[in-house]
């Protein structure tokens, strides 16, 4: 019978580099009280590690979270120094400088004839080869990446990196040491940008594209993620956060070692790096802020104005909502709580007295939460009108369609609409994925036709993209924007292509975690935690793949694809081959997780 090997103790940890990570990943240590050895390379840096480490701590006693005793016990369990033979004691050591190869091997070189042979070394680069950093040392298979994220004492997602040669049992034992520090480490492979970064940065770098040509102001897209996706910062403020000369070298060094056209940084990256425009730490991005490190937006040249803000150009009395779903009945409630008169359309009376009955439900749980009054609950029913005749739509001042996903049936119900409905009426669809232009094309006023995208649930979710076709008039898509604004929404201006903002900047992330789990990358467990940790996000990509619909997800992805011919939209054959299998997520039980046990 064999016995099971007992854990690695680790007691002493040394630490190369003291800038704002180093003297971060250094605090976590001494936090959990290991000894720690902090090296750099000269008196300044040791004074700059000291420094971040004594304004670190001293904002735990600050806030209440540690006492002045406590934050003495945890600096006296640090030594710093300038000699890296000082580092002989060294259990793990972990190196935090600068992102150079060649100053990372010479470190990982030198350390052959410092610590003992068994004593794991680990980089934290967050761009670089893990593989290509080991071949320095004597003894690669002790070498992994330990990606930590900033700031380290705050952030618990730490990326471990496993290269072709790591030993397993380095990897084992730096797994539990991490989960001890009470850290959630995620396992990948060697490759740049690992989990966050890669999924990340080809969709930060796909918004600033999406900018660069001119598709959507800045304040839109970024509203458009924050809105839509609820991402606690738009792309292009995240940028500005990061430093665009930080995500242009991340983009730079993936697109060098994967050739993915999608991590090629974009043009006007470079062109913003080169004129000193790096985000807040210049003062100047993609925003303008109030002084340099200031995370204070001020106005600029580019920067809407308040002469700027859309009014209604038409007047919007009765809204028309034809369709009985989900969607529609979401739009009916949205326009009644706005305090417009609201005549919608179903096939059936049961359809009709359906929707009437889902507000009724809607309203209730609001009534219960203290969110609306009995009263307002009357009001806005009383401002309802079913019925299942078209023809009763032609006194109303919009129509907002939100019937089934399918070109020929919308056309057909536009050109119905535009014989019916009175002239100057605008003529709306919800459509998430169909050319509008198609649509307006069916009638003889395509410039009162306009796309409203409504996120599910419409009664609760904030954003509407509003889109124009080639043919829309500005007055009227002005109109759907100030309208939108009157009831409480957030709207966003686009154009009419496949996507527009929020499926167009989600999906081919969404599509890059399958090829990434395809892979065999990493696990839909540990990108999903990458991603809600390291990136803030509110679901993981699998999560939310399995909400959404694979299905779905898929059709999307093929619109995608084809409209913009890019070969990294393809849709991952993973995805396509869960969607033949039936897994389609949630609603079928099984998706990339099992729902039906649960």
């Amino acid at each position: 019978m064999t016995s099971t090997p007992a854990a690695r103790e680790f007691s002493t940890i040394g630490v190369i580099g003291l800038g704002t990570m180093g003297a971060g990943i250094a605090e976590v240590f001494a936090r959990n009280g290991y000894t720690v050895v902090g090296a750099e390379q000269n008196d300044e840096g040791v004074a700059r590690g000291r420094q971040h480490l004594e304004h670190s701590t001293g904002r735990a006693v600050k806030r209440g979270k540690m006492t002045e005793s406590e934050q003495a016990e945890l600096l006296g369990r640090i030594t710093l120094t300038t000699e890296m033979k000082d580092l002989a004691d060294a259990d793990l050591v972990v190196e935090a400088v600068v992102e150079s190869l060649e100053t990372k091997k010479a470190i990982f070189r030198a350390l052959d004839d410092i610590v003992s042979p068994d004593a794991i070394l680990a980089t934290n680069t967050s761009s670089l080869s893990v593989t290509e950093i080991s071949t320095a040392n004597a003894r690669p298979g002790r070498v992994v990446g330990v990606h930590f994220f900033n700031p380290a004492p705050v952030q618990n997602l730490v990326e471990i990196v496993r290269t072709v040669v790591t030993e397993p049992a380095v990897l084992a034992e730096v797994q539990a040491l991490l989960q001890r520090l009470g850290k959630n480490p995620v396992v990948c492979g060697d490759k740049a940008g690992f989990i966050a970064n890669t999924l990340l940065f080809g969709y930060l770098n796909h918004a600033v594209s999406m900018y660069e040509h001119k598709y959507a102001s800045r304040e839109d897209i970024d509203a458009a993620m924050r809105f839509g996706c609820g991402y606690p910062m738009g792309p292009l403020a995240l940028l500005d956060l990061i430093g665009l000369d930080t995500a242009y070298e991340i983009l730079d060094t993936m697109y060098k070692q994967g050739r993915d056209r999608l991590h090629a940084p974009a043009p006007i990256l470079k062109q913003y790096v080169t004129a000193g425009l790096l985000g807040r730490k210049s003062g100047r991005g993609f925003y303008t802020y109030e002084a340099p490190d200031s995370p204070i937006v001020v106005p600029d040249v580019h920067t809407p104005s308040v002469d700027d803000e859309p009014r209604l150009r038409h007047d919007i009395r009765t809204v028309g909502v034809v369709g009985t779903g989900t969607m529609a009945a979401g739009i009916v409630e949205v326009f009644a709580k706005g305090g417009h008169q609201v005549l919608f359309v179903g096939r059936s009376q049961d359809k009709v007295d359906g929707v009437v009955a889902t507000i009724t439900r809607s309203f209730d749980k609001q009534v219960q939460r203290g969110k609306a009054t009995e009263e307002q609950k009357a009001e806005a029913l009383a401002r309802l009108t079913g019925t299942t005749s078209l023809d009763d739509l032609a006194g109303v001042d919009l129509v907002v369609e939100a019937i089934a996903e399918d070109l020929a049936v919308k056309t057909t119900l536009f050109e119905n609409l535009d014989e019916i409905c009175k002239p100057g009426a605008i003529l709306a669809t919800t459509t998430s994925s169909l050319p509008i232009i198609a649509m307006a094309g069916a009638t003889s006023r395509p410039q009162d036709v306009i796309g409203m995208h409504f996120f599910n649930p419409a009664a609760i979710m904030k954003l509407v993209e509003v889109v124009s076709t080639v043919a829309t008039s500005d007055e009227v898509a002005e109109t759907v924007r100030a309208l939108c604004a009157s009831v409480g929404k957030v709207a966003v201006s686009c154009g009419d292509r496949a996507g527009f903002i929020v499926n167009a900047l989600l999906f081919p992330y969404l599509n890059d975690a399958v090829k990434m789990l395809e892979a065999h990358y990493a696990t839909a467990d540990d990108i999903d935690v990458a991603m809600k940790q390291g990136c803030a996000l509110p679901m993981g990509p699998f999560e939310l793949l399995d909400v959404v619909g694979n299905d779905v997800s898929l059709a999307i992805q093929r619109e995608l694809y084809l409209e913009f011919r890019e070969p990294g939209f393809h849709p991952a054959p993973l995805l396509e081959h869960l969607v033949t299998a039936g897994y389609l997520g949630r609603k079928t039980g099984k998706g990339f997780r099992d729902y039906s046990r649960v």
